[in-house]
């Protein structure tokens, strides 16, 4: 009798070449924030598996592991300063060099208290524990992420790994480095086997595609995106291999995390933040090649991309709306460096006719419209972070921003005045800044005082930022790798790797002195307005309610009554009509009745009473309606 076709077909597929490349295993280590999946992982794993679906592919979202094992209030703590979450894994790295490691971390005043070598051995114990049930294939990639403070993490997995599995091809990507950056770490790290330069999905593809055939690496042949020992610089033309179209990209995959956060039981479970991405790169560089200067002056976030790419308002939607309904949650963050400007109204029309009640975070610029936040705020937009930076207008532009302190200032306002948490930054100690600028500041925070303080960031020199590729333009005598590099590694390690935070010689006494009185008054405005807020519903410290033929604003003080004001007639028109910005002739076209010269003594007492801003002939009035527009 003929033997059934069926094992026929089965005979001959057992004939068939194995694959040399079984599994792909995605790693992010610790310490991003544990309470949302990541991005890297999620865009990854879903490209491959669009590519690959014979693939098995397994994002580990380590980092929520170790967060529940630390314990989530612990594990935050640490994972927000990020010297002293490189010092964990470095303890373990360098056991020899642990004390001096230890003395790194308890520079850090928040973090004193913490027991040091506690924290180090439930750390390794969490890590060993997961090394041994991670199910590690005997023919695999393993892929690591790095990002922010995740470069002694990773190296420690990476090591520890390389002891179990000595066959399985390690490779890195992510933020921390771009293009030729990479080479110095794959010689100082020789567990390393690849890195990947720029945007992941299409290189990682190509590596997987020819690695499933051969997994002989001294034979892989040049693959745009991959940096490898044994091949040439890369060159500028071909530092990254990016998709030249954001709508051919899957929505993120996140199944791993939520099965795993599904896992921990009801004891460690919360509701986490989903992440997406509307764009890729940054608006400001968009017509910008790698390795040229642009942009922010500070900023070395994004060098390795061209360009700038957007996704569609439809897309971003649809994206939102089949996160939000498959993994039953609501808040989700977008990870751009900046919000696409032109799309964002549509963007946040048709997030809003989803009908659901999100709780959304986004980065935008100071230039965006009121208009366009109040849409942001019917959307679901709850929290937004703006490119403020400084509040001096001569800083601003030495910084390169685009922007002024009338800018600034504005949105501030529309801000507190639709209820939207305005989570921004103050860069103080900027190389190059001067008395002029840091006395513009001060009198700019005065202004500042009715709205929610920015939060005081130090300036830090990133690796191929603007200010690292022409330090003596800011007054910098000499940069190199940051000091405390050379307490978490040897100095063999550090000396020829161009490692992400740079140290600097030259501003560093004169700046913090420059800048000391401008920290001491942003801690005093953050006091004052968390008093004056301290009770649900708190009111606006600076209001208006209207009359319709007059007007009361509203000062509210700390331990003191509130100032009141009257504004009657053509004042309180005036007032009205300068709560969006409006040059001194706007304001006399629109009051043809008045002359400039009656004009002008009423915004001098306004700015006198603080009661409005001036720039360059332009006002504003800094009273917001009582009620906000929620």
């Amino acid at each position: 009798m003929a033997p059934f076709r069926g094992d026929k077909m089965k005979k001959s597929i057992a004939k068939r070449k194995r694959p040399a490349l079984e599994q792909v295993i995605l790693i992010s280590t610790p310490w991003p924030l544990f309470n949302r999946p990541s991005i890297q992982l999620g865009c990854l794993k879903a490209y491959l598996k669009a590519e690959f679906p014979d693939l098995k592919v397994q994002a580990h979202h380590f980092y929520l592991e170790a967060a529940a094992g630390l314990g989530y209030r612990l594990y935050q703590a640490v994972s927000e300063k990020t010297w002293p979450a490189e010092c964990v894994y470095a303890a373990l790295l360098h056991p020899d060099r642990r004390e001096q490691i230890e003395k790194l971390f308890r520079r850090d005043t928040a973090l004193r208290k913490t027991d040091f070598q506690d924290l180090v051995e439930q750390t390794r114990k969490i890590t060993d524990d997961y090394l041994e049930r991670a199910d590690w294939p005997d023919r695999g990639l393993v892929g690591f992420t790095l990002g922010s403070a995740q470069l002694t993490s990773a190296l420690y997995l990476i090591r520890r790994i390389k002891e179990k599995r000595p066959g399985l091809i390690i490779v890195v990507g992510g933020s921390m480095f771009a293009g030729e950056s990479w080479r110095g770490l794959l010689q100082a790290f020789p567990q390393i086997d690849l890195a990947v330069s720029g945007e992941g999905e299409r290189p990682l593809s190509r590596l997987v595609s020819y690695l499933r055939d051969s997994a002989d690496l001294a034979t892989l042949p040049p693959v745009p995106g991959v940096v490898a020992r044994n091949h040439p610089p890369l060159g500028e033309a071909v530092t990254s291999w990016q998709a030249p179209d954001l709508s051919a990209l899957p929505s993120p995959d996140f199944d791993d995390y939520f099965k795993l956060l599904d896992g921990f039981g009801p004891g460690k479970n919360f509701f986490p933040a989903l992440t997406v991405e509307a764009s890729r790169g940054c608006w400001r560089r968009r017509s910008i090649e790698p390795g040229e200067t642009g942009g922010c002056a500070f900023c070395n976030l994004n060098r390795q991309w061209r360009g700038y790419r957007a996704k569609s308002p439809g897309q971003i939607a649809a994206e939102i709306d089949g996160l939000t309904g498959r993994h039953k949650v609501l808040a989700v963050n977008f990870m751009d460096n900046l919000l696409p400007v032109k799309s964002l109204p549509e963007t946040a029309e048709r997030l809003d006719r989803l009908g659901k009640d999100l709780a959304l975070f986004g980065e935008i610029r100071a230039t965006t419209p009121f208009s366009v936040l109040a849409a942001m705020k019917a959307a679901g937009f709850r929290e937004v972070q703006i490119g403020i930076e400084a509040l001096s207008t001569s800083l601003l532009k030495k910084i390169n921003k685009g922007t002024t302190a009338m800018d600034n200032l504005e949105i501030m306002k529309n801000c507190e005045e639709l209820g939207l948490v305005n989570a921004s930054n103050l860069i103080v100690r900027f190389p190059g800044s001067d008395e002029a600028e840091v006395e513009e500041t001060l009198r700019n925070i005065e202004l500042a005082q009715p709205f929610r303080p920015l939060k005081i960031t130090r300036f830090w020199l990133g690796l191929e930022s603007p200010v690292w590729r022409n330090p003596e333009k800011f007054g910098l005598k000499a940069v190199y790798n940051h000091k405390n590099y050379e307490v978490l590694f040897p100095q063999e390690i550090v000396r020829p790797i161009h490692l992400p935070i740079q140290g600097f010689r030259g501003e560093v006494v004169r700046q913090r002195k420059l800048w000391r009185e401008v920290e001491e008054k942003v801690r005093a405005w953050t006091r004052v307005y968390e008093e004056l807020h301290r009770k649900p519903a708190s009111e606006p410290i600076l209001s208006y309610r209207d009359g319709r033929d007059f007007l009361i604003i509203r000062q509210r003080r700390p331990g003191a009554e509130p100032l009141t004001h009257r504004l009657v007639g053509a004042s309180r028109e005036i007032y009205l009509f300068c709560g969006r910005r409006r040059s001194i002739k706007e304001i006399c076209a629109e009051f043809p009745r008045l002359s400039e010269d009656k004009i002008r003594p009423f915004l001098r007492l306004m700015l006198e009473k603080k009661l409005m801003f001036e720039e360059k002939e332009e006002y504003l009035s800094l009273a917001v309606a009582s009620k906000r527009r929620d």
